[in-house]
């Protein structure tokens, strides 16, 4: 059965990546459809956290798992649900795309697909050492936050000037500090998903988002 659980939170990773490569793919070229493909295809990945949450559940009742087993239990619920918040993220990315469409893209642009990159490797790397069981690499992926906190906070500084300089494209440029934000509140979900790594290897209750 933890094979199964191992499986299941690998793919689960595997679909929030892509769908969180999809949107930001949609967003930069303005495709609305694609990004409609997104936003239906978020149910799916609802329905594997609950497989995920069913499976924990049955090893739980049936196993009487020891200690050890049960915090690998606990770590994959918790996966699971930053998972689907980190997919939500995605879809909203998605969203976003209808109200930018068919409108000149900003330079900024590059620094959200940049975002969007480096949570895509966070994502990877979470759920490597998960399987791998390493605390380590848990450790090394949180850090990555770091570099997505960075990029929002250069983000929310430029369009604070932007805003002063043309006050006409106020909505837009609110609009597109949420999206960022959408980018940075998803890298503090992988940040938690490392946590609950460390704490299945080690017992210990990290605080890497301080």
């Amino acid at each position: 059965m933890i094979g199964e659980l191992d499986r299941k939170i690998v793919a689960m990773g595997a679909s929030v990546r892509e769908a969180l490569q999809k949107a930001i793919l949609a967003f930069r070229e303005g495709n609305w459809e694609s990004a409609k493909a997104v936003k239906k295809a978020d149910y799916l990945i609802d329905l594997q956290q609950t497989e995920i949450e069913d499976l924990v559940a049955t090893a739980m009742a049936t196993q009487q798992p020891v200690a050890k087993d049960l915090r690998l239990l606990l770590c994959a619920i918790h996966m699971a649900g930053e998972l689907e918040r980190s997919a939500d993220y995605a879809a909203h990315l998605a969203k976003a795309t209808k109200f930018f469409a068919g409108t000149p893209a900003w330079r900024q642009t590059v620094t959200i697909e940049e975002m969007s990159h480096i949570n895509a490797e966070m994502i990877s790397r979470t759920i490597e050492a998960f399987s791998l069981r390493s605390s380590e690499k848990a450790r090394l992926a949180a850090e990555m936050d770091d570099q997505i906190d960075h990029l929002h906070k250069r983000l929310l500084k430029e369009m604070v000037i932007a805003m002063a300089e043309k006050p006409e494209e106020a909505d837009r440029i609110l609009k597109f500090i949420q999206v960022s934000g959408y980018m940075e509140r998803l890298g503090d979900h992988m940040t938690n998903a490392c946590e609950a790594v460390i704490y299945m290897v080690e017992s210990i209750h990290p605080d890497l988002n301080p």
